[in-house]
């Protein structure tokens, strides 16, 4: 961990990057967070620019604090492998080697889901569980995270799993709700469906849900029948900045 207990968080998104120092005790933002528009393109050049600028705003306070990022698709080692929602030119980037260049600080880069889950582990409503932990964010596709008594198994990808001949993210996602005018009752089923299918191949001891539409699990959450707990996500929209911080400061 920081020898201060902050690291900075940075998640990119496909219309916002953002980025807060992390008080790491508390898991909550030590300042105000900073959001600006990701660039047309979001090429790894111009995305990596945003980053530096939001970093060094807060060095003044909080020097040279380790950095998390989050980068929506796979990350090994430091490496971008895919790029579903984002410029192709980011495939087989090292986006570590290229901050490491423009900032004098260590980083870490992370698939968004895996630093909400982490996020949501640590701090949120996975907080002191064992075993295994499932994360999915529910939103335009389905995010995955697989947390196994504390530890990270990355890239996991599970809203891709085939079901009934089917992407499962094109089927149960938020965005096939909305887009297919589909009732909560409705979209229940497809859920049911999906962590049903997740349960048999995994055995999870909790599920959390996060995305936006977390916000109405009331709605959905009670129609389901699972074996496995199955609670709404904390965190919010700070889980990826602040699971991206404490991963950073585990890897200092």
């Amino acid at each position: 961990m920081s020898e201060s207990g902050i690291a900075l968080g940075i998640d990119v998104g496909g219309s916002g990057i953002k980025g807060a120092p992390v008080d790491l005790d508390r898991g909550n933002f030590a300042a105000d967070r900073i959001r600006i528009d990701t660039p047309d393109g979001a090429t790894p050049d111009d995305v990596c620019k945003v980053i530096a600028d939001i970093v060094e705003r807060f060095d003044g306070a909080h020097g040279h604090a380790p950095i998390g990022v989050t980068i929506p698709g796979v990350v090994t080692r430091g490496t971008v492998r895919s790029a579903a929602n984002i410029d192709p030119a980011w495939i087989d980037f090292d986006v570590v080697a290229h901050l490491h260049e423009l900032l004098d600080h260590p980083v870490v880069a992370v698939n968004d889901a895996d630093a909400a889950g982490i996020g949501e582990m640590y701090y949120g409503a996975a907080k002191g569980h064992e075993g295994l932990v499932i994360l999915t964010t529910l939103g335009t596709g389905i995010g995955t995270a697989l947390i196994h008594d504390g530890v990270l198994i990355p890239n996991s990808e599970l809203g891709h799993l085939e079901l009934d001949g089917h992407d499962a993210e094109s089927r149960a996602a938020n965005a096939a709700r909305e887009g297919e005018g589909l009732s909560w009752d409705e979209w229940a089923g497809r859920l049911q469906r999906y962590y049903s299918h997740l349960e048999a191949l995994l055995w999870p001891d909790l599920f959390v849900v996060g995305g936006g539409v977390s916000k109405k699990s009331d709605r959905y959450l009670p129609l389901l029948d699972l074996r496995t707990p199955i609670v709404p996500a904390q965190l919010e929209n700070r889980a990826g900045i602040i699971g991206a911080a404490h991963l950073a400061a585990q890897h200092r």
